[in-house]
């Protein structure tokens, strides 16, 4: 069973470890040196302070996480070792409840990534060549429409 709560502050090592595990298993492409100082800002900066939601298991132990702003998809990782249960399907769901239309921007060298947001009916809309830092990591644009929706 599966449930969607707001992180708690109890919840900050739980959300790091599923952030480093996920990196890990699908961000092959980072150096040493940017996946440590990425490392850093998110347990230290953003992971204290963003607004995020947490799928959780039947013991209430937090599995995925995601960030949004609005219907922008800021940040939506998983467990390692729970990828592929649908943890993260269901907070993206969560995301698109309410809305005709949510975006995300995606690691261009994560193809997991970008087959898993496909597969939930985004397509890509656009691209980057660096990511929103400007490290040499190309970022793709992905939108969800409802079917139905007007286009803006």
């Amino acid at each position: 069973m599966t449930d969607i709560r707001a992180a708690r502050a109890d919840d900050l090592a739980r959300n790091v470890e599923i952030w480093r595990t996920s990196v890990l298993a699908t961000h092959h492409f980072l150096t040493p040196e940017h996946f440590a100082e990425i490392a850093d800002l998110v347990r230290t900066a953003y992971l204290p302070a963003a607004g995020l939601l947490v799928a959780v298991d039947g013991q209430d132990v937090p599995q995925a996480f995601l960030g949004a702003s609005g219907g922008h998809i800021d940040a939506l990782f998983v467990h390692a070792d729970s990828r592929g249960v649908g943890f993260g399907r269901k907070l993206v769901e969560h995301v698109r409840r309410d809305r005709d239309t949510v975006t995300v921007d995606v690691n261009e060298q994560n193809p997991s990534g970008r087959g898993f947001y496909e597969r939930l009916g985004f397509a890509v809309v656009g691209r980057s060549e660096t990511d929103d830092d400007g490290r040499p990591y190309p970022l793709l644009r992905l939108r969800w429409r409802r079917a139905g929706a007007a286009t803006p």
